[in-house]
């Protein structure tokens, strides 16, 4: 029997576990290894930002962090000097409104640990385990016969190196960390970059303390003692980021960590903290570093191997990104290597991770430059100004791609002018609209499950003068004569021989209402058409039997500036839509905006050459359409 993996996963931390709970749920054979015999017991990262959080919940997974976790909604900055004691310079809503427009404004405190096991808890519901105490070697390209497939041969061996183990793989995705043994294997993909002179020491403790401002997150700043960041924890814990100030150079840094014992930075923060009463009731972690900003020179090998996290990106932690930023590189890659590993991608779509994930890479590492030096400066005003500046970037609604084949140019009728937040390479802004089935208010970033699959909104402000151009360009997207046809075609072949994983819960959260048409795509109707104006027997088939992603704008909502809109017009800007226009929204598997177009309702000809040229970009449907049954589910 070949055990040849689809994916072999080297790290079992955020990134590898987020990478192998969604390609198991996609239905893909994955093998998950990692060196430790445990996951993380205590420490390490914890802070979720907005965008994470969201991601999660779509995944269906958050609920349980959200119960134990703490969440931060506001900001205090403390300083002292020569001439003032410590004092309170300034409080701040952590993630504003009217700056981040998102459904959850605030920072998730949770360790590291829970989010691993909430991953593996998943994981074992659906069957899979992590293969612990497996240390990876290398890779080696195996040699291809006529007509086979190309895979790859991982050598590993055991924690204790006793003994050797191969395994292959059709791709390899290095999630192993700073320190990446899949990196090291990756021929010019040594990291870029510099390391810093601060080392810093981390304590995860119960305090006793008179310190008025524990539970909200807190910058402390001295001119000499170093600077302390401040962040409560769950099980009534708080985290201590102390900044250790020294004289020594770069190159020295990480032996000056080294030598740092808990106790002196226990007393390094009591002093800073003066006058404060800072005592430590119980310990629970310990850890040391200094800082390295550093990108890899590549993320990929051949479009075969891959790395993600802090394989291929490390910087500090104070700005809590680094398992977020981690975690949506697997994020970004798992629903590509779903479609290749399914024969579905061109060579282009797997190119698009390097170059969208870089660019996130590199915004990340010019932030944490800034923002680390602003800290170390002890100038909390420059802190404030940089945390505002950043603001959007950090709670991840900010991370943007460029654009590519995924996120082409928007597309408008001449002479239309367009001032939306629907925009490619940029998240689905949230709204509340309504499900026309049950009429139950739904966010709709969140209401359609990720399940690998794009998500296709055909939106129309009055659909009776819409109809004819969404039975028209309905009827194409199913058809053989359209690239995103023949694909729907080809995946019910290979759902069939690979189908997604489904688990107990599913029959409660009935995700197959969602991809009633095609396991590739979930099309949706979102209309401000009044539900008495129509009935779903009205609908074009392709709409009328996606029943549950039928939706409808009638649910206002108000905005930070106390301005009530609707979903459409938010999304389509000041001049919304037109009742004599259409807009098609093709949202990308990762929940980015991949194409926008507004169409006049006589274009029809014309979204239909623009949608097949949007999804020729980056499928694969070079394959015989002869006797396809492209409509088989409706």
């Amino acid at each position: 029997m070949d055990d040849t993996s689809d994916v072999l996963i080297v790290g079992a931390g955020p990134a590898g576990l987020m990478l192998a709970s969604n390609l198991v749920r996609f239905g893909l054979h994955v093998k998950n290894i990692d060196n430790r015999p445990n996951a993380t017991p205590t420490g390490r990262a914890d802070g979720i930002q907005p965008k994470t959080v969201e991601t999660l919940k779509q995944m269906r997974l958050c609920d349980g962090l959200l119960r134990i976790g703490v969440k931060i909604w506001d900001i205090c900055f403390w300083k002292s000097s020569s001439s003032e004691s410590l004092h309170r310079a300034r409080r701040e809503i952590h993630y504003p409104l009217d700056v981040v427009d998102v459904e959850d404004p605030f920072v998730l405190l949770v360790h590291q640990g829970t989010v691993e096991q909430t991953f593996i808890n998943d994981l074992s519901i659906r069957g899979v385990q992590v293969q612990r105490n497996t240390l990876f070697e290398n890779y080696q390209l195996a040699p291809r016969g006529q007509g086979e497939e190309q895979t790859l041969i991982a050598q590993c061996t055991s924690s204790d190196k006793r003994s050797g183990e191969t395994l292959k793989t059709k791709y390899l995705i290095g999630c192993d960390g700073a320190h990446s043994a899949v990196r090291r294997s990756i021929p010019g993909a040594d990291p870029v970059g510099k390391s810093s002179e601060t080392v810093w020491g981390v304590l995860d403790g119960i305090i006793e303390t008179d310190f008025p401002d524990l539970w909200s997150k807190v910058i402390v700043q001295t001119e000499d003692k170093g600077s302390i960041l401040l962040i409560p924890r769950e099980r009534k814990m708080t985290r201590l980021y102390i900044e250790i100030k020294s004289d020594t150079n770069a190159s020295e840094s990480s032996k000056v960590a080294a030598e740092l014992t808990k106790e002196f930075v226990m007393a390094r923060a009591k002093e800073i903290m003066a006058p404060f009463h800072l005592e430590w009731k119980t310990f629970e972690w310990f850890g040391r570093y200094a800082i390295a900003q550093k990108v890899a020179a590549r993320f990929s090998d051949h479009q075969r191997v891959f790395i993600t996290g802090d394989a291929s990106h490390t910087h500090s932690p104070k700005a809590a990104q680094g398992m977020n930023t981690s975690m949506h590189d697997s994020w970004n890659l798992a629903w590509k290597l779903n479609l290749a590993v399914r024969g579905l991608a061109k060579p282009a779509l797997l190119e698009t991770y390097e170059m969208e994930r870089r660019k996130i890479a590199e915004d990340l590492m010019n932030f944490d430059y800034e923002h680390a030096n602003a800290f170390a400066a002890g100038d909390s005003a420059a802190l404030a100004e940089n945390f505002k500046t950043n603001i959007r970037f950090m709670s991840g609604v900010g991370v943007e791609y460029n654009a590519n084949v995924l996120n082409p140019p928007l597309r408008l009728p001449f002479g239309r002018n367009y001032s939306g937040l629907l925009k490619s390479g940029c998240l689905l802004p949230p709204a509340m609209i309504s499900r026309y089935i049950d009429a139950n208010p739904v966010h709709v970033t969140l209401d359609i499950p990720m399940l690998g699959q794009f998500r296709v909104f055909l939106i129309t402000t009055d659909l009776k003068r819409s109809m004819s151009f969404l039975k028209d360009l309905c009827a194409h997207l199913i058809s053989s004569g359209s690239v995103l046809g023949r694909a729907i075609a080809k995946v019910q072949k290979s759902y069939a021989v690979k189908p997604a994983s489904k688990v107990p819960m599913d029959e409660f959260d009935i995700p197959g209402r969602y991809t009633a048409v095609s396991d590739i795509c979930t099309f949706a109707l979102l209309t401000s058409t009044a539900k008495d104006n129509f009935e779903l027997a009205d609908l074009p088939p392709v709409l009328s039997q996606s029943r549950w992603s039928v939706y409808l704008d009638d649910v206002m909502q108000t905005d930070a500036h106390g301005n009530g809109m609707s979903c459409i017009g938010k999304w389509m800007g000041e001049e919304s839509l037109k009742p004599d226009e259409v807009a098609v929204v093709s949202v990308r598997p990762d929940g980015y905006v991949g194409a926008v177009g507004l169409f006049d309702n006589a274009e029809a000809g014309a979204a239909k050459t623009w949608m097949d040229e949007y999804f020729g970009g980056f499928l694969d449907d070079d394959f015989v359409a002869e006797g396809l049954k492209i409509a088989s589910k409706l």
